[in-house]
């Protein structure tokens, strides 16, 4: 009887712990978007080139071992600013280049809120269905390495098709990425919510990138 006390009593500490780190990782997650928006939209402002974007991209790259070091400290959260500020603001450039395209202001909101869909669709249902997706790893693993492949050929290749078919895929490994992510929050893989957070943000990030691209193809804005 009492080893059963304590294991409900251990189920609901670790139900409480899991619902605290799903709770924090979506309150960070949103205010480092909203940063992000805010420095895409001053870098815009300041009309900063594609090279700079490039140098930023890196940089924040390279926070982005720093904020995994980090992320068991106070300190993490400073970082993860810098890396999704960083971020955002390499956006810029880009962001910049479509909404001078004809209805190109358009093209970003439909990106916006197709992303938004895909997120909070896939959170819903990893949320409610509570399925565990770790099974997904090992092929969204090979899925991206793939895609990497296919980046750096397409650099020299430079097929417009692949290049489609590349923006497509990735936005399918995200997606997957956002049940895997998700799944794993909810039984307990990950416990640490700046972790979390930086693994759904790159998620969020590139399904944007890669639908906007999407979309301006689709509406013959783009390459």
């Amino acid at each position: 009887m009492q080893s059963q006390m304590g294991f409900n009593t251990a189920s609901q500490s670790s139900a409480i712990e899991i619902n605290k780190v799903l709770r924090n990782t979506y309150m960070l997650l949103g205010m480092t978007l909203a940063f992000s928006a805010v420095t895409a939209g001053i870098s815009m402002a300041m009309g900063l080139s594609h090279i700079a974007a490039l140098v930023m991209t890196l940089a924040a790259f390279g926070l982005l071992f720093v904020v995994h070091k980090q992320a068991d400290k106070a300190s993490g959260i400073y970082w993860i600013f810098a890396f999704t500020g960083l971020m955002g603001a390499s956006l810029g450039p880009m962001l910049s280049m479509y909404a001078s395209m004809p209805g190109g202001g358009a093209l970003i909101m439909q990106a916006l809120g197709g992303t938004a869909l895909i997120f909070f669709g896939l959170s819903a249902y990893a949320l409610t269905s509570k399925k565990d997706f770790s099974f997904m790893g090992g092929f969204l693993m090979v899925g991206l390495l793939v895609a990497v492949v296919a980046i750096i050929a397409n650099i020299f290749l430079a097929i417009p098709a692949l290049s489609l078919a590349i923006s497509a895929g990735i936005i399918l490994i995200m997606s997957g990425l956002i049940l895997f992510d998700t799944s794993r929050i909810i039984h307990g893989g990950e416990t640490n919510y700046i972790r979390a957070t930086v693994s759904l943000y790159l998620n969020i990030y590139n399904i944007f990138v890669h639908l906007l691209h999407l979309l301006a193809v689709l509406s013959g804005n783009d390459d």
